[in-house]
């Protein structure tokens, strides 16, 4: 947090100049510029193979497809003269945030900028950190054109962070901000929470707890522990389990995959801070370690998976049965797969159309209506100590200064 609070101040204080430099000392590399040029990104639509476009577009329809049934309409509740009408109204401009640097995340620009898009937002701004090269992923500025991203800036970590909540010289201040990062990007916007809207969960480094039994093959449980695993250190990868063959079995399997990944560092990193079997008595005691978990996904690999991700309290997404696995959230099944991690799934959920909108209620009474609620307005005002709040009921139906 030290670290976090240190970059932040840096971006307030030297705004653009701030950003490079960052850049240069966090991410090693020279950014030829901080926003990216409009038509690099709508340029990138034709620079990527035509089989990932149509992939593309086919994630975008369904999530939007997805988000538009959490749309609300607007409310309306009358009674005796009194009216309230309750709507939802969009925020004006929400910054999105893409990870980049280990790997290109394009699903993850659709997931956070589209349901922004959904729920009415006038302006979308997208921060990608750069690559090697100083330049994002054509693949990831494709899926910003693909999701209708009005801007996007070359810039990463709790700095890119900073700069949509504050503001700089080329980005501008957004009103909310979205999407998964490292330990320093989830620090970064608890810090700037209230100053701008944060989702409430924490949308740190991925988790899976699999939780399987004698029904599943052991390799499809282990390819499952092994892809959280891929994004990274300080993630989460559970094998839960009540059959001691089936984890002898899945953590062989899962030496096997990891092995031969192409991002075996990655997940041997993860593995050797937060890879875990956990062996239980049975069902009942599998659930009670999920729950304490509250994990990202959670994967059902069990006879009966429906019925018990019924007796699921806590996860971000539950993913039932062996042809379910949880990267299909990850790309095509429609809700987004920004999750809540970090425990944070015991109160939280994932990425909707409601962290781009406020509620506005709408009030509106006839003169029947105030006469009839006025006394108890004046006496709970009158036990709250507050006289003026009282007078502006007596004085509209008593007549007068209301003296």
């Amino acid at each position: 947090m030290e670290v976090v609070r240190s970059i932040i101040a840096e971006v307030v204080d030297r705004g653009d100049d701030a950003l490079r430099d960052l850049t240069s000392r966090l991410d090693g590399v020279e950014s030829p510029s901080i926003q990216v040029d409009p038509e690099e990104i709508t340029g990138a639509l034709g620079r990527i193979d035509p089989e990932i476009r149509t992939a593309l577009e086919f994630s975008a329809a369904n999530v939007r497809h997805h988000h538009q049934d959490q749309v609300r309409p607007e409310r309306r509740t009358e009674h005796k003269g009194l009216v309230v009408r309750s709507a939802s109204r969009p925020v004006e401009r929400a910054g999105c945030y893409a990870p980049g640097g280990r790997a290109a995340y394009p699903s993850t620009v659709l997931m956070t900028a589209i349901p922004a898009r959904v729920a009415g937002v006038a302006e979308v701004v997208l921060c990608v950190p750069p690559g090697p090269t100083g330049r994002i992923a054509d693949v990831t500025l494709a899926a910003a054109a693909v999701a209708d991203v009005d801007s996007v800036f070359a810039i990463g970590g709790a700095q890119a962070i900073a700069a949509m909540a504050y503001g700089t010289e080329s980005v501008p201040k957004v009103d909310v901000i979205a999407g998964p990062g490292n330990v320093y990007v989830a620090l970064a916007k608890r810090e700037v929470a209230g100053l701008v809207g944060i989702p409430s969960a924490f949308t740190g480094p991925s988790e899976v707890v699999v939780v399987a039994d004698h029904t599943v093959p052991s390799a499809f449980a282990a390819i499952d522990v092994v892809v959280q695993a891929e994004h990274g250190p300080d993630g989460l990868a559970w094998l839960v389990t009540w059959d001691e063959e089936v984890a002898d079995a899945v953590e062989a399997d899962v030496v096997r995959i990891a092995e031969a990944s192409a991002r075996r560092d990655d997940v041997a990193d993860t593995l050797a801070s937060a890879g875990w079997t956990v062996l239980v008595d049975g069902p009942e005691e599998a659930l009670a370690v999920a729950d304490a978990i509250a994990p990202e996904h959670l994967q059902l690999m069990v006879d009966g998976a429906e019925d018990f991700a019924d007796r699921v309290r806590h996860a971000g997404a539950v993913f039932c049965g062996p042809w379910t696995p949880a990267v299909l959230g990850d790309y095509v099944a429609g809700p987004s797969h920004v999750l809540p991690t970090a425990g944070t799934a015991r109160f939280s959920g994932a990425l909707t159309v409601a962290d781009f909108t406020k509620e506005v209620h709408i009030v509106s009474a006839d003169r029947s209506a105030l006469e009839r609620l006025a006394p108890h307005v004046s006496a709970l005002a009158g036990a709250e100590g507050l006289d003026a709040h009282a007078a502006s009921v007596r004085i509209r139906t008593q007549g007068g200064n209301g003296g």
